[in-house]
């Protein structure tokens, strides 16, 4: 199945200060995170934003706060999103089947979230260049059971492609200008 971008939404869990500096490749992350958020914001897709105890964690980072307003930012205790009513009311409230995951870390929120939300009916897809944990093997396992669970693990120019649908738009020259250079 392909990506629709009448039916999707993304969302970007607990990319927070005081988590980043421990991620590997903590970078990539951020940047692959920030990029589909740009191609978000120019498509017209909804955006959600998680943080993870945002008391002790910190907010989200500085990098992606353009993104981010009380109206699609929620804070949540669970790990998942799926698990947490608040956050789940939300995630329905966009009225989208299709939710595209970025975040972290990859084996613990990401995961439970994506599980929980397929579990909930959802097609789900993580973005494997924009997910991260403090240990690559643990992303990698954790990419590897969503993958055998029945999650789509995407790329964020699949996700990119799939939501522009075609080329000789005023959105695909802008896309190709400002984020496949």
């Amino acid at each position: 199945m392909l990506i629709d971008p009448s039916r999707s939404c993304l969302l970007v869990v607990d990319i927070q200060e005081k988590l980043v500096p421990a991620i590997h490749q903590q970078a990539q992350l951020v940047d692959g995170a920030r990029w589909l958020l740009g191609v978000a914001s120019i498509i017209d897709i909804p955006i959600l934003v998680s943080e993870q105890y945002p008391q002790g964690l910190g907010h989200t980072v500085e990098a992606l706060q353009s993104w981010c307003s009380p109206d699609n930012t929620f804070s949540k205790q669970h790990f998942s999103c799926a698990a947490d009513d608040s956050c789940l009311a939300t995630i329905n409230a966009a009225e989208r089947q299709q939710i595209v995951i970025a975040g972290m870390e990859a084996h613990v929120c990401v995961l439970q979230t994506a599980l929980g939300l397929l579990q909930q009916g959802k097609e789900v897809f993580v973005v494997a260049d924009a997910v991260g944990s403090r240990n690559p093997e643990d992303k990698q396992r954790a990419l590897e059971r969503m993958a055998r669970l029945g999650v789509q693990i995407v790329s964020r120019e699949m996700v990119a492609f799939e939501w522009m649908q075609r080329s000789g738009t005023a959105i695909f020259k802008q896309i190709s200008q400002e984020y496949l250079r």
